[in-house]
């Protein structure tokens, strides 16, 4: 029920948005975040958003750079992420919490899409 897209190759320095589309019609009863996994590395969480988006969370590697929103009439989750690095390269994953939990732990999301590649040059 999740689609991520707008992954892509970018300079180091730009910026992309990802967007994640829920094609059901409980998208505003999910907590959505976003995860990323490099190759040979463990996944590990990026940001999330609550239901209503009236709270964030982010990792200490992409505060300041990252944003993360959602659009609960458009059913979808963005994540800008604007000065990015080469080590910001990986394949990233939109997920659902139908508990609302918004904090960095894979498992409680019970509802994962598939990835999108994001490559970083330098």
């Amino acid at each position: 029920q999740l689609q991520a897209s707008g992954g892509g190759l970018v300079q180091a320095g730009g910026s992309l948005r990802l967007s994640c589309v829920n094609s059901g019609r409980t998208f505003r009863s999910y907590a959505m975040g976003w995860f990323r996994q490099a190759p040979g590395k463990e996944r590990e969480f990026v940001a999330a958003v609550s239901m209503s988006a009236g709270i964030t969370n982010y990792a200490d590697s992409v505060k300041g750079r990252f944003t993360i929103s959602r659009d609960n009439a458009k059913n979808t989750v963005y994540l800008q992420m604007n000065s990015l690095k080469p080590e910001d390269t990986a394949v990233y994953y939109c997920a659902g919490s139908s508990s609302n939990y918004v904090g960095p732990q894979g498992a409680v999301y019970n509802n994962w899409g598939q990835g999108t590649q994001v490559t970083v040059s330098s």
